[in-house]
């Protein structure tokens, strides 16, 4: 795995770092691989309850790689964008919860990838943005979707047509971002979420977030479908049962994943 990407695991925790501070985490082909890699190693990793996602440096991530995309042809740039969304697709889709710790610039393509994580903590010196119509781009990595998805249309679309960044107070105000933080305190309350994600019932967490994920697009009553066959089945795990058994014993469950 390339030294682009960082990955480490904190207890049940997974952190993954992008490490190229020198050019502001920006996302080229090489960290776009890295970032993959990473990705298959956590799916692969029965031990990692949830995931921390976050930058090196005073960035998360910048945005795309200007110096790269700069000489693309047409269809360059369409398989460019086709990768990002297929890798940023795999984030979004893993089983487990996943936490952007935004600790600086998150614009552009910075500001996709932290969408792509099922919510967002940010220092309180991030600013984040899709600033791509100034260089006479559109959002290339979901931000025209995803964004409208996390804050609604109107805001997205001046996020986008303005261009201009938000600071992290902001962000939270509309809904961007979750919580905000100070800077040293940003990364520890990351972990501090997942560290506690990690307590809860497994089979539980991943229905959860699963019913969730596909229940967004759906209309509400294909929704409420979606979660009452997800409440069946959770009653078929041992979890269910250690759950239920603990809280009526007035203790703590120990949590089998099964």
């Amino acid at each position: 795995m390339a030294d682009v990407v960082k990955w480490e695991k904190r207890g049940a925790v997974g952190l993954v770092t992008i490490d190229r501070p020198d050019a502001l985490n920006a996302l080229n082909g090489a960290v776009l691989e890295a970032f993959d890699e990473t990705v298959t190693a956590i799916e692969t990793d029965a031990g990692i309850a949830a995931v921390v996602v976050t930058g090196a440096g005073r960035a998360f991530v910048a945005g795309a790689d200007i110096a790269e995309m700069k000489t693309m042809t047409p269809l360059e740039a369409e398989a460019f964008s086709a990768a990002a969304h297929r890798i940023f697709g795999r984030l979004e889709g893993l089983a487990i919860p996943t936490i952007a710790a935004v600790n600086g610039f998150a614009l552009g393509g910075g500001c996709e990838l932290a969408l792509c994580c099922d919510w967002i903590y940010a220092s309180s010196k991030a600013k984040m943005g899709q600033p791509e119509t100034k260089l006479g781009l559109i959002p290339g990595f979901g931000g025209t979707s995803r964004l409208v998805r996390r804050v609604g249309l109107a805001w997205a679309k001046e996020l986008v047509l303005v261009a201009e960044p938000i600071d992290a107070a902001e962000a939270a105000r509309i809904g961007l971002v979750n919580r905000v933080f100070e800077p040293e305190a940003l990364l520890p309350a990351a972990l501090a979420a997942g560290e506690a994600v990690a307590l809860r019932g497994p089979v539980a967490t991943r229905l959860a977030k699963q019913v969730m994920q596909e229940g967004q697009d759906a209309d509400v009553r294909t929704a409420h479908a979606l979660e009452q066959r997800a409440f069946g089945l959770v009653f078929a795990s041992e979890d269910r049962v250690e759950g239920t058994t603990a809280f009526v014993e007035k203790r703590e469950p120990t949590f089998s994943g099964r």
